[in-house]
């Protein structure tokens, strides 16, 4: 029984070896959501130009805000200034 013992304790030793080396991946991940997402293909990849792209995309609609609301003061402004066309159709 002495010798299983100090068997599995030396293939246990190695293992951790082979893992800490890298060879092996150890057999839990550090983190189990992370391992999930990343197997199942839920992760999105951390790449700069894609941070890059989703400022300009935040930049591009607070200038598509800025110009809808500078169009709906000149359509008021220019509602003021021309009659509405049932009186153009009238005269």
């Amino acid at each position: 029984m002495a010798h299983y013992k100090a068997a599995n304790l030396k293939r246990e030793q190695f293992r951790r070896y082979l893992e800490k080396s890298g060879v092996l991946e150890p057999e839990k991940p550090n983190s189990a959501l992370d391992f999930l997402k990343h197997h199942l293909g839920t992760a999105t990849p951390e790449n700069p130009e894609i941070e890059l792209l989703c400022l300009e995309l935040v930049k591009t609609k607070e200038k598509y805000k800025a110009i809808v609301e500078k169009n709906k003061k000149l359509k008021a402004k220019l509602a003021q200034y021309e009659p509405p066309q049932e009186e153009k159709y009238a005269e």
